[in-house]
């Protein structure tokens, strides 16, 4: 069978084929802890849910404009307004199925064959993948300090004459971190003085701690709406916990809204209008519920944290939002998909390999669950991993007995 080389070439998602292994080991009654995924584990808000369920209720469940219903795009725009101080119309909105494809229609309008678009290290897995699923060439930047803020000298020397576009994401999927003010400056005057997008992976900015603040990219642009080069990605996913309902939206100039609609007509022809009312509710209702969510997971954080403390020879850089940890494990191991695959094989804890967000040596935790998966999960991977704490555990009914350290 010939398939197409470039579909062949996208790799499997780690976090989708991690997950599915994970839930074969739970149906066999194997005691397994998730620290992979990043799903936050509260209920769909409730006006999510009434006007989710009210649409449902009238029948009227057919197309919706493809680039969303009026209604949601009025919801966003204030939304816009209230957490960008920035004033868009309904023109500069595109709504998707969830974030995910507004990075890819964003890429597909943006880049042709050949071109490069900038990705700093760490990074969101799917980010390298999309771009070459648009026939061009990810160039990745990677901090050289230990940390995980790129320098600008570093970005702006990976800039050539084929650069697209730059995708920034603070808080960052999978370290926590966010970039400096300093940096999320330079780079909004860089690219516009350049004429390259700056992308911005916005899903988790409301998620900090510690009374941080993750300074929107719109804050160092002077340019109208319709001139600047900065796009913002959002949805409702991780701020309220919605992932299943699959709404994003991208806010950009009306000219690659309108290109960024004609991708999504032939693909998809827009998002649910069922999923689209939940949005819309989730974002008109009560906003309490991202602060109850926000401080959920700062707490969860906080445990991570304390039981980081105890592991000897792990380095962790404390996350300051999303609800995501990137410890270095390198003492223990270089290879962290061999770290990740005896953690799942011998401690039945999920984690995903440092080296699919481009950061070998490292794993990703997630602390959206429960603080008891946070604490067992923790004391299994010392377990499995670390010489200095004890011999056995016990996981579930069993006693084990750790031999190969």
């Amino acid at each position: 069978m010939k398939l197409s080389k470039l579909a062949s070439d996208i790799v499997e998602s780690p976090t989708l084929a991690l997950n599915e292994e994970a839930r074969i080991l739970r149906e066999r009654g194997e005691p397994v802890i998730h620290l992979g995924i990043g799903e936050p584990k509260n209920k769909t808000p409730i006006n999510a849910i009434l006007t989710s369920a009210a649409r449902l209720s009238s029948g009227e469940v057919k197309y919706t404009p493809a680039d969303g219903m009026l209604s949601l795009k009025k919801a966003i725009i204030r939304y816009t307004e209230e957490n960008y101080d920035r004033l868009v119309a309904p023109e500069n909105v595109l709504v998707t199925n969830g974030a995910k494809q507004s990075l890819f229609n964003i890429l597909y309008s943006v880049l042709n064959p050949q071109d490069e678009a900038i990705i700093l290290a760490p990074y969101w897995v799917s980010y390298p993948e999309i771009i070459k699923m648009c026939n061009a060439r990810p160039v990745v930047v990677t901090p050289e300090d230990g940390t995980f803020t790129p320098r600008f000298e570093d970005i702006e020397r990976a800039v050539t004459s084929y650069t697209r576009a730059i995708i920034v994401n603070s808080p960052n999927n999978p370290s926590g971190g966010i970039y400096p003010p300093a940096l999320i400056e330079k780079l909004v005057g860089f690219c516009e003085a350049k004429g390259i997008f700056m992308i911005c992976d916005d899903i988790y900015h409301r998620l900090t701690f510690d009374r941080k603040e993750a300074i929107p990219a719109y804050r160092y642009t002077k340019k109208d709406m319709e001139d600047s080069y900065v796009i913002v990605v959002n949805g409702v996913a991780k701020l309220y916990g919605m992932t299943g309902f699959r709404v994003g939206w991208v806010v950009a100039p009306r000219a690659l809204v309108r290109v960024m609609t004609n991708v999504t007509v032939q693909i998809t022809s827009g998002v649910s209008p069922v999923s689209q009312a939940a949005a819309e509710g989730a974002l008109n209702g009560m906003q309490s519920v991202v602060e109850a969510l926000r401080l959920q997971i700062e707490n969860n954080r906080n445990v991570l944290l304390q039981e980081m403390k105890s592991f000897k020879e792990a380095r962790l850089i404390p996350p300051d939002g999303t609800f995501y940890a990137l410890p270095d494990l390198r003492a223990f191991n270089c290879n962290s998909v061999e770290i990740s695959k005896l953690l799942l094989k011998k401690a039945l804890v999920v984690t995903v390999p440092g080296k699919e967000f481009g950061m070998e040596g490292h794993i990703r935790l997630s602390f959206s669950g429960s603080v008891k998966d946070i604490t067992e999960g923790m004391a299994r991977i010392k377990w499995a991993l670390d010489p200095t704490s004890p011999n056995e555990i016990y996981i579930g009914d069993r006693k084990l007995i750790r031999d190969w350290l």
